[in-house]
């Protein structure tokens, strides 16, 4: 047992505790094909008129995004358009969409994209309202704690969650990824319009969808910050990927795959939002630092190998979820049987079970990075050392 388990375990008992007090709630949501043109009564509604949009320049050019600015022209709101947020947003786009804010007078967000704009929009509020502080000083838990302007965030890809979720993820110096999480990160309103997806490529869909997955599972294994609707969301959204995302890598213009999984990744936000995630996220967010690699390609490469290392001690909450998708059998065999299923999942949509590239020189700094992220904040089944992490990280190199 790592000489830090027991005080991650007392950290984790004492946080489940004070979670039960905090004022937690889930964005309100608009949903359905065209539910992107209600947004000019949201705002209506809430009185906002000059919103930071932030979106890519493909979108921008995109018929609806063309036809929701007319529309709130036409109400009196003013859009400030960003459309410099890369993926794995750095902190340097984070100050840039904090300073187009002020600079435009500002007073709302609205973002569509995946999770990168979404993380950064959310980042850059944060430093709006705590201009004291560094996007360093705000990485961690609940260092925000100041309510932000009104934020929509409008989805484009279903995986991330980040519309439903208190986290949000940007890359500092030296490539290392920060995670910032706090209750008042998550948006006020989540659009899932299904018709904002369709366009989605094939690998872009399956690896977000993954990462949907892995939310999902990791919430799922939650030692203590569990609840009864988290784990409820996360079964949901197991069942819901495993039916649908086969189907929306198949036909990309099929509009219920696409709906469903767009509800699949906010209910597998709404559930890690509360539940956490776990040692997959660690290492894979060290992935992507480092070597650029997508996150839910990583996430989806990470998740096998990590559920596998954790043996016995996950055995009966999996084998529940592989009941979900039809696996019988003993409880040993339904949690085998899933772990098969992931990477037969996998396998079906093109993702590697390995990443060529992985330098064995990086995995003393990759398993710090892991462990300092992980511990004493995630409650996961198995609390990993420095030592254990990098074992792992070596079962990913090909």
């Amino acid at each position: 047992m790592p000489l830090q388990t027991l005080p991650c375990r007392a950290f984790q008992r004492g946080f489940a505790l004070g979670a039960r007090l905090l004022p937690w709630r889930t964005p309100t949501v608009l949903s359905g094909a065209g539910s992107l043109l209600k947004l000019p009564d949201v705002f209506s509604r809430e009185g906002a008129s000059r919103p930071l949009v932030v979106a890519s320049r493909r979108q921008c050019a995109d018929e609806r995004f063309l036809a929701l600015c007319a529309a709130l022209e036409g109400r009196g709101v003013r859009p400030s358009v960003f459309s410099g947020v890369e993926p794995d947003p750095s902190v340097a786009a984070v100050e840039k969409l904090a300073a187009q804010y002020r600079a435009d007078g500002c007073d709302s967000f609205l973002v569509l994209g995946g999770g990168s704009p979404i993380d950064a929009a959310k980042v850059a509020a944060a430093r709006i309202v705590r201009p004291d502080k560094t996007v360093a000083q705000l990485g961690g838990l609940l260092k925000v704690r100041r309510p932000l302007p009104l934020f929509i965030a409008v989805p484009t890809t279903a995986g991330t969650g980040s519309e439903a979720t208190i986290a949000a993820v940007v890359t500092g110096e030296e490539h290392r990824k920060y995670a910032v999480s706090d209750l008042c990160l998550i948006p006020r309103y989540a659009v899932l319009d299904p018709t904002l997806t369709l366009s989605l490529p094939p690998a872009v869909t399956a690896q977000t969808g993954m990462d949907a997955l892995t939310h999902a599972v990791e919430a799922y294994l939650s030692l203590y910050y569990n609840t009864r609707e988290t784990r409820a969301l996360a079964e949901s959204a197991v069942r819901d990927i495993f039916r649908y995302l086969p189907v929306a890598c198949r036909d990309g213009q099929s509009l219920t795959a696409r709906e469903r999984m767009l509800r699949a990744s906010f209910d597998a936000g709404c559930a890690f939002t509360r539940a956490s995630v776990g040692n997959v996220h660690a290492i894979a967010h060290t992935l992507g630092g480092l070597y650029g690699i997508p996150h839910g390609l990583a996430c989806a490469v990470t998740l096998p190998v990590v559920l596998e290392d954790y043996g016995a001690a996950v055995h009966p909450r999996l084998a529940r979820l592989g009941s979900l998708i039809g696996l019988t059998g003993t409880e040993r065999e339904r949690a085998v049987g899933l772990l098969a299923a992931i990477r037969a999942l996998n396998a079906s949509l093109g993702i590697p079970d390995r990443f060529d590239g992985i330098r064995g020189e990086d995995l003393p700094r990759m398993a710090a990075w892991a462990a300092a992220e992980a511990n004493p904040i995630y409650p996961v089944p198995v609390v990993y050392d420095q030592a254990r992490f990098r074992r792992v990280l070596e079962r990913l190199r090909a």
